[in-house]
């Protein structure tokens, strides 16, 4: 109780000083740009040319300064964007004037990389919140993308631009030799924001491959990543914005397929299952949204790509399923990379740890409330109910999550969220599950109004029925930035009984403390475009314990030192050399090799000290031809290790992409080890037969799980937001002192249809 009271009070002076750090006497990079939007009765249709006479008419933002490769002068490839609206739609049109005709577009498939393309993005910041946007892009081939950008954009360590929002609008373009043109058409309903509104925060940013530059309307200084939501200009409308009317998304599904497990010697058979389900989203309000789910089904998800892990603790995946991912930062946001209360993926989703692969949990319904509110507070309130399992001896379970988030003082907040996974007619006493698991936190997220100061500091409480010390996590984190520099204090205490059952937390019972430094360097000639000089340094202190008893000392288990050098050059390319230091205590017995005997491994509580090096080189993705490679040697616990990681893709443009990715380590520790080389090794094929017909296939095999995957999926977006699915999964033992043989083979179809009431 002692350490928790001390953690309360560390927590309330981290947001005092948060609150009160000091600000640079500089103005806001806030610009005074604005472009005025004005109604219009005309009808415009999206055919790629800028003929209607509203175009003519309508306000003209132009004048975008280059972000790359300098941020002091005007762009050489100009932009002209030009809006006007009607009750239904934002219609945005777009001119982008370049050097030629000699246009990369590397697919027609939607959701396009934004590096190594032509391509304009257009952020919308509808609640002038500085935290939260709408993104929506195009190519000069019209092809479309979307994503949401939460956390101001520029949250280190933190997912902050979500592309797998998918969400109905309509657009298209058309090259016009040394320019190109592009109609936007962005339904009201798609986006949310406060009734009566008459000022939204706007910019955008573009990617000229023939210039070989970035460039925005709203200048960003290159020390700031180009998304960051500091730097945006005003829309300005004419009348006050009115509720978009009922807006009402109905999304069924039907699926059937096939699918066999041949490692389970009981099914002498494959199964034939059908599903039906479906999603339904309903604006409450323009700004609160609430989505409902019945027996949800994600199999037209691709699927992870496997990693090698030679680590000791849980990997994070991305979330990727839509139901979860509107308004997200609500949710997943709390904590650190190292600790977060809540992890949508413990809901319905669990990996094969012989396949790698994800095996999907029965959800039988779900909802989903988030938004919001007014200008100043965001609510987030989600609960699931999952199926019984039989076949594992689990319970029903329930999920609910509910969150708070409050803006303060000019672009910070201060946050709640209480999670809770509740049994439903458990058992009491069970050795396999708890009756119910309960976190509950308190967040202070800052975001100074000069740009220069964020961070955040948090406190989470765990409830459980075990009894056990120490069931809470703190941290605290505060990142300066300037032109030249970067500096950052972390620390983070998470205790041995902060057991969050919904979240994610690989590791507990440490405090660790991470101060990191950056020098960043903007040469004006020669061929290095910018650099910098990365110190990253983390220490572990350990819980002391004596026996079992848990006693007040701390002891230093691990330290982490790195020292980075980061170069981007004028042609696009990139390199990293990275020097490590590793000092550590095993906590556990551990194979970092994952190959060994049962009877072999690293014992607990041995000590090791070991350097290594690391490097990379990025080719310019313009080319058809474009690879990553990045070799690495040196000690490695008590023994070697020497790898190369990397990927090779050739590009048909505008047609899709053939590539390999692989990683590759041999590793040799100190008797009885055997010395092993792990092979992690996947070709990919990436095909777009039109902007609506997308072939994808990927193989990958892994000889630290034996195993090979091919994962093919074909989709036809037949209407917008409307899809057919083919997918086609299958996984072989590559033991080569076994018989080649199939593990498990599935396919699957899935319809989908969006329907608008």
């Amino acid at each position: 109780m002692k350490k928790f009271i001390l953690s309360l009070l560390s927590l309330l002076a981290s947001i005092l000083l948060c609150a009160q750090a000091p600000l640079a006497d500089l103005s806001s990079p806030e610009n005074e740009l604005n472009i005025n939007l004005k109604r219009t009765t005309e009808k415009i249709v999206l055919d790629g040319h800028l003929m209607e006479e509203v175009w003519q008419q309508s306000d003209n933002a132009a004048n975008f300064w280059q972000y790359f490769p300098q941020d002091t002068a005007t762009a050489l490839g100009q932009t002209e964007i030009r809006m006007t609206y009607d009750d239904q739609f934002l219609y945005v049109g777009v001119r982008c004037y370049t050097s030629g005709s000699d246009y990369v577009v590397q697919s027609l498939k939607r959701d396009y990389s934004f590096s190594g393309n032509d391509n304009i993005t257009l952020l919308f910041d509808t609640y002038n919140d500085k935290t939260n946007a709408f993104v929506f892009g195009m190519n000069p081939l019209g092809v479309r993308r979307e994503a949401l950008i939460s956390n101001g954009g520029r949250t280190r360590g933190e997912s902050t631009f979500s592309s797998s929002w998918d969400n109905k609008w309509y657009g298209t373009a058309k090259i016009k030799g040394d320019y190109w043109e592009a109609e936007f058409a962005i339904p009201f309903k798609t986006l949310r924001f406060q009734e009566g509104s008459t000022e939204w925060r706007f910019n955008c940013y573009r990617r000229d491959t023939q210039h070989n530059e970035l460039s925005t309307w709203v200048p960003i200084p290159r020390n700031y990543i180009i998304m960051d939501l500091s730097f945006m200009g005003r829309m300005t409308w004419d009348e006050p914005l009115k509720k978009p009317g009922s807006n009402i998304s109905v999304i069924p599904y039907l699926t059937a397929g096939m699918n066999r497990n041949f490692e389970d010697t009981e099914q002498d058979k494959a199964n034939w299952p059908g599903n039906i389900g479906g999603d339904a989203k309903i604006a409450l309000t323009s700004g609160l949204n609430l989505d409902l789910t019945v027996n949800p089904d994600f199999s037209q998800v691709e699927v992870d790509e496997q990693v090698t892990d030679l680590s000791r603790f849980e990997i994070l995946f991305p979330e990727r399923r839509q139901f979860f991912l509107e308004n997200a930062d609500l949710f997943s946001s709390f904590g650190l990379t190292r600790v977060n209360p809540f992890f949508s993926r413990r809901i319905g989703v669990v990996r094969d740890t012989a396949t790698g692969q994800n095996i999907q949990n029965p959800i039988l319904y779900g909802a989903r409330l988030s938004g919001k509110v007014n200008n100043n507070l965001r609510v987030g309130l989600l609960n699931m109910q999952t199926a019984k399992e039989e076949e594992n001896g689990l319970p029903a379970f329930n999920y609910t999550v509910a969150s708070l988030q409050q803006k303060v003082f000019n672009r910070s907040n201060v946050s709640f969220i209480f999670v809770n996974k509740q049994a439903i007619n458990g058992e009491e006493g069970n050795e396999n599950y708890n009756l119910y698991n309960r976190v509950a936190g308190l967040e202070y997220r800052l975001a100074s109004e000069d740009t220069k100061w964020t961070g955040k500091a948090f406190l989470h409480m765990a409830f459980t029925p075990e009894e056990e010390d120490h069931k809470f996590t703190h941290g605290f984190q505060l990142e300066f930035l300037e032109r030249r520099y970067r500096a950052e204090w972390a620390h983070l205490f998470v205790g041995q009984g902060y057991d969050a059952e919904v979240g994610f937390v690989p590791r507990k019972d440490y405090l660790l403390m991470s101060p990191e430094f950056q020098f960043l360097f903007f040469p004006k000639q020669g061929n290095i475009n910018q650099h910098s000089l990365n110190l990253d340094s983390r220490f572990f202190l350990q819980v002391g314990k004596d026996g079992n008893k848990i006693v007040s000392s701390y002891g230093l288990s691990e330290r982490q030192l790195e020292l980075e050098w980061e170069i981007r050059f004028r042609n696009n390319t990139e390199a990293s050399f990275t020097l490590k230091e590793d000092e550590l205590t095993l906590l556990n017995d551990f194979d970092p090799t994952r190959l060994q005997a049962d009877s072999i491994f690293l014992s607990a509580g041995s000590s090791f000290h070991f350097l290594s090096f690391e490097a990379g080189f990025e080719s310019d993705q313009r080319k058809t031809f474009f690879f990553e490679v990045q070799p690495n040697f040196g000690q490695f616990y008590n023994g070697f290790r020497a790898g190369l990681t990397g990927n090779f893709t050739f590009r048909y443009q505008p047609y899709g992409s053939i590539g390999i990715a692989y990683d590759y380590n041999y590793i040799r520790l100190d008797d009885p080890f055997e010395p092993v080389n792990i092979w992690l090794v996947g070709p990919r094929i990436d095909l777009t037969f039109s902007k609506n017909l997308f072939f994808t296939t990927f193989i990958q095999y892994n000889n630290q799980l034996d195993n090979l995957n091919i994962n093919t999926r074909f989709q036809w977006r037949f209407q917008p937001v409307s899809d057919f699915f083919l997918v086609y999964t299958d996984n072989y033992i590559t033991d080569p002192f076994s018989q080649f043989s199939v593990r498990n083979r599935a396919i699957v179809a899935k319809l989908t249809y969006w329907l608008n009431l």
